[in-house]
């Protein structure tokens, strides 16, 4: 796996992390998908979003409305 796509993904997380921290959203689990660092193929790791409660999704869904509006 290229290094470079590697922190691509890292630095996507990162900015992503901030931006919803910015609305008052944080995914804990959010990060980058280790089976996708070590897989070979070429293709970027994917990028875990996670699991989250009820309030942290309806708060994501109003910071998605807010940006569309």
């Amino acid at each position: 796996m290229p290094t470079d796509s590697i922190q691509a993904s890292d630095d996507a997380v990162s900015e992503l992390r901030a931006a919803l921290a910015d609305v008052g959203v944080i995914l804990p689990s959010l990060g980058v998908d280790p089976v996708g660092v070590a897989a070979e193929g070429g293709e970027p790791p994917l990028i875990v979003l996670g699991r989250c409660t009820a309030g942290t999704a309806w708060a994501l869904v109003a910071a998605l409305k807010g940006a569309a509006g």
